[in-house]
């Protein structure tokens, strides 16, 4: 029953009590404390939430005070929602179906107002005035392009060669051989690249890639970046060079922090930067003005400790990497499938009859997956490549270990190439489909009668909705003439044993949900879920983010979790919704969010529109980054700001209680340890569960029962807790132990699809469609081959034939022919989104085979053109792969 708030007093605890109109009481500071926290901190606090209502259980004959938290799922009584708790309380999925209440900048500015916590200074971004404004974007000078023919087959002797280039650059040679024959070893450490896994069984003395031997290389570098080193560039003239160069500094070394107004970091004691974070965030109104984002390399035990900081402290504004990535994936998968993950193994891929990969890149992102796609095509099974580049990856592989790989010509990968156009995916998945039930009429057998009958919901309306579109607007919108479609669906129809793999080439379209769900109803036709060599493949882009999502790092978290997490660690969390990413920079910009830190991660130059996200960043009054290396989110920064440097994932991890290790999950749901070698770069580093211990205790002091000291001292007790809360990891310390790690429970992938119909369930879409202008082409960011994310180990984009550059652009040549261009003229790119436009000032203009009115570029240089305001409908990605552009020969 609600209840008015008539004042406020101390109870015989200390703590702080609100008085109801009904003359009970309601507890608003626990130990440690709610969401409610803000309510004591200051009389004013208190004042302004008199009159406001709250729940009180003791009115409705319960026990004790209820919170002023929303209504639980069982109170709720709605299916979807009871059908995702159940699914949480059985298997480590955490994706919502779809994201509710997404606010816009405008909404969230007047909240703040209406708070009284609006801060016009910041707001109005005037907060540095005293300091140089550094630069948001890279550098538009260019390097000494070079264009050789593009490569047609991935790996060889070229990728041997290129691995110990950088290695021993970064390393020495000594060093480099030392340190590579423990990556992705069962005693090693897990490489802190992609998510492929490793084989369970027998393992290669070089279980790593030529971008795995890149990542490694980076983090194990030599180089180093001191106290002095700041002092001699000032941060204005360090955003002058490029991401490449700022990287290559080499390790951070020391706690820094820049003051407010100053030009240069300067070095800091640990405990001094746990104070200031401390002060900033306990000076803050409402627990809900701090932003805690994580990057996908941290560890299950930091990642697990920093959640419970984080709710502890009391929000749950925890946006990461995820919700650049594969939160498309999750959204569409759980609703499909009842679990946000995909549903195979790697075993599977030698049992495959055919396996199809679309919007996905192997060759650069996921290089150790040209091994499965290997072994698979010598089975026999038939693979069909999907994407508007003809990617060397995608066609030939030379593995650098076979005799075949070295002097001979190689595996051809590709059975069938479908160039379709960008975002054209969705009419081609419908095309196949619509084939598979022209066929069925015609044959029979084509569908998988008695799946669908016994296992699947909502065949009849996504059959007729199929009828209904014309092979007209399938053709046209894919760019996949109906050949081409005609053949794939044959193989579609031959294999009984079917993979579909995907990247982000699918979740950063405004339709991403639909990319992925049309794809779930191709292999639910054909009954292709919950059997051997069959099944759904979202490939990860970073080493943890999976393992990061299933320990709490996510802003919309279920009531079963958070039920889980209160009864191990005795406090009761925040049940609000927090920021994703998105919604964490518009908060930012708005002047709604005032404190920034980042767990790993290069945050401004992995989000979408650059310049609006700088802004948004330097109206914060503190941002804090826990980093390995330099990167240009440490430079444009708020009024103060920390660079925090830790461990990394290539060294030795030595606590009080010893030598410690870490574990992840990779992109098929096996955890597993990892064990670094190295000595640490510097001894003033702190590995990231003792970082975020440190400071949660610097924060929440008393308020907290948490032993945050012991925890960081042996991992094991982290994962203790973690066996306590997450459904799966019963045992963990006994099963992380094992050589190979162990899988976590997946229901779909035993055929039980854990949904709010009680099984798999057909979906249906519209076609997307993209009216461009005259001039206009639909432009998707991309990485190049010496790239990880936003890491840059180099200026080669080998395969592609484009050397010593990145400020480039690929069209076709048709297209440049009409728009009277020529290699190597020099344009600036404009984006165009409700009747906004942005600039990205000179890029190289490459001829290549792309689709017609198609155009690829690099990230994070054209991250500047993906609106804020563009994203994925029910994820809320940025839709970082349909981007309408207009090119326009530059100045000068």
């Amino acid at each position: 029953m609600k209840r008015k708030i008539t004042s406020f007093l101390k109870d015989d605890a200390g703590d702080w009590r609100a008085e109801l109109e009904c003359g009970h009481g309601h507890h608003v500071r626990h130990n440690p404390p709610l969401i409610t926290r803000e309510w004591v901190l200051t009389e004013e606090g208190r004042a302004s939430r008199v009159g406001h209502e709250l729940d009180c259980k003791r009115c409705d004959g319960g026990e004790g005070a209820s919170s002023s938290q929303p209504p639980r799922a069982d109170e709720r009584g709605t299916l979807e929602e009871d059908a995702t708790n159940n699914l949480a309380s059985a298997q480590a999925s955490h994706y919502e179906v779809e994201k509710q209440n997404i606010k816009t900048e405008a909404e969230m500015k007047a909240e703040a107002a209406a708070a009284g916590n609006g801060d016009n200074d910041v707001a109005n971004g005037t907060n540095d005035a005293a300091r140089s404004a550094p630069r948001a974007q890279p550098p538009e000078e260019f390097t000494g392009i070079k264009i050789t023919p593009a490569s047609r087959a991935a790996g060889g002797i070229p990728a041997v060669l290129a691995s110990a280039k950088h290695a021993w650059r970064e390393m020495g040679a000594t060093r480099s051989l030392r340190t590579l024959l423990q990556v992705n070893q069962k005693d090693g450490f897990d490489c802190p690249g992609c998510a492929w896994p490793d084989p369970e069984g027998e393992r290669a003395h070089a279980e790593f890639c030529e971008n795995g031997a890149k990542a490694v290389a980076e983090e194990a570098t030599l180089q180093r970046v001191t106290p002095e080193f700041f002092k001699k560039w000032s941060v204005a003239e360090l955003s002058h060079q490029s991401d490449y160069w700022l990287g290559k500094q080499g390790r951070l070394t020391h706690p820094m922090m820049l003051r407010e107004g100053s030009e240069h970091y300067e070095s800091i004691s640990w405990d001094a930067a746990f104070a200031l974070i401390a002060e900033e965030l306990n000076g803050l109104v409402s627990p809900d003005e701090a932003i805690f984002y994580t990057s996908g390399r941290t560890s299950n035990e930091a990642a697990f400790l920093y959640q419970l900081f984080v709710r502890q402290f009391g929000t749950n504004n925890m946006p990461d990497c995820s919700n650049m990535c594969h939160e498309s994936s999750g959204t569409a998968l759980t609703e499909s499938i009842g679990i946000g993950k995909g549903t195979v193994t790697l075993a599977d891929f030698d049992l495959a009859e055919a396996i199809f990969i679309i919007g996905q890149n192997p060759g650069t992102n996921h290089p150790r997956m040209l091994t499965a796609l290997q072994r698979a095509k010598r089975n026999g099974c038939r693979i069909i490549s999907i994407n508007p580049l003809r990617e060397a990856g995608l066609m030939r592989f030379k593995h650098p270990q076979e005799v075949a790989g070295v002097v001979g010509n190689g595996t051809e990968l590709t059975d069938l190439f479908l160039q379709v156009r960008i975002n054209g995916d969705v009419p081609l998945l419908k095309g196949i489909m619509k084939q598979m039930l022209e066929e069925e009429e015609r044959r029979g057998g084509v569908l998988d009668r008695e799946f669908i009958e016994e296992r699947t919901s909502g065949f009849d309306e996504f059959a007729r909705a199929l009828s209904d579109v014309s092979w007209a607007d399938i053709t046209e919108g894919s760019g996949v003439a109906r050949e081409q479609i005609r053949a794939a669906t044959e193989i579609m129809i031959k294999s009984n044993r079917t993979i579909w793999c995907w990247a982000m080439g699918l979740t950063q379209h405004k339709n991403a949900v639909a990319n992925i769900q049309e794809i779930m109803n191709l292999l639910l036709m054909r009954g292709q879920i919950g059997k051997p060599g069959a099944g759904a493949c979202p490939v990860r882009g970073h080493s943890n983010v999976q393992g990061d999502r299933t320990m709490g790092i996510w802003e919309r978290p279920t009531d079963k979790f958070l039920d889980d997490l209160a009864r191990a660690c005795d406090f009761e969390p925040p049940r609000a919704s927090g920021y994703d990413t998105v919604e964490a920079i518009k908060a930012m910009h708005a002047g709604a969010a005032k404190v920034f830190l980042a767990l790993g991660g290069n945050f401004l130059s992995a989000t979408p529109d650059t310049e609006y996200t700088a802004e948004a960043l330097t109206r914060c009054r503190l941002t804090a980054h826990i980093s390995t290396k330099l990167n240009r989110a440490h430079l444009v920064a708020g009024r103060r700001a920390l660079i925090l440097p830790c461990l990394g994932r290539t060294e030795r991890d030595k606590q009080r209680g010893g030598l410690q290790f870490v574990s992840m999950e990779n992109s098929m749901g096996i955890v597993h340890s990892s064990r670094g070698t190295l000595e640490p770069a510097s001894p003033h580093l702190l590995s990231e569960t003792a970082i975020v211990a440190r400071l949660a205790r610097a924060t929440l002091g008393k308020c907290s029962s948490v032993e945050w000291e012991q925890l960081a001292e042996d991992y094991d007790r982290i994962r203790d807790l973690i066996a306590r809360v997450i459904p799966g990891f019963d045992d963990y310390n006994v099963r992380v132990r094992e050589p190979a790690g162990f899988y976590l429970p997946n229901a779909a992938r035993e055929g039980e699809f854990r949904t709010a119909t009680g099984r798999a369930n057909f979906t249906v879409h519209e076609l997307p469609r993209h009216d461009l202008a005259p001039g206009q082409f639909l432009m998707m960011t991309i990485r190049s081959h010496d790239q990880f994310n936003t890491t840059i180990y180099g200026l080669d984009d080998r395969y592609r034939g484009i050397h010593n550059e990145r400020r480039i652009v690929l069209i076709n040549a048709d297209d440049m022919k009409e728009a009277n261009l020529a290699e190597g003229d020099v344009v600036d790119l404009i984006s165009h989104f409700e009747g906004e436009e942005r600039i990205a000032h000179r890029f190289i203009v490459v001829p290549y085979e792309i689709p017609r009115r198609c155009a690829a570029t690099y990230f994070p240089e054209t991250n500047v053109l993906v609106p804020i305001g563009s994203v994925a409908e029910r994820s809320n990605t940025p839709a970082s792969k349909s981007v309408v552009i207009s090119l326009r020969r530059a100045e000068n």
